[in-house]
């Protein structure tokens, strides 16, 4: 019997980019997390370090797979979508794709 694998992360989903009708910030991204309905829920994900990880065509440090790295800034409306601030702004590919929301750091 080997180990139990434990994920340190919860998936999550971009939606887009914040934006109005006519404009849109590329400087805050809104992401849905895995399991999370509501404003109140959110809380728990205020914070967290978000890490958006994507295939590049070449080598770096010895993988193909580079990590663009953010946290959850606030909630955005009352269903349980996040606002999330990244270090460098996400590029358009990457709407739709999944990110990984970790449990640090902890404010508990």
């Amino acid at each position: 019997m080997g180990a139990e694998k434990v994920r340190l992360y919860v998936k999550g989903s971009i939606l887009g980019y914040k934006r109005s009708k006519a404009n849109q910030n590329m400087n805050t991204a809104l992401l849905s997390i895995d399991g999370v309905v509501t404003k109140k829920e959110v809380d728990f994900y205020l914070g967290k370090r978000i890490a958006f990880i994507y295939k590049a065509r070449t080598q770096k440090k010895g993988t193909l797979y580079r990590a663009m790295w953010g946290k959850v800034a606030r909630a955005h409306g009352n269903t349980g979508v996040v606002r999330a601030k990244f270090r460098k702004n996400l590029p358009p590919h990457s709407l739709g794709g999944t990110v990984r929301v970790f449990m640090y750091p902890s404010r508990i």
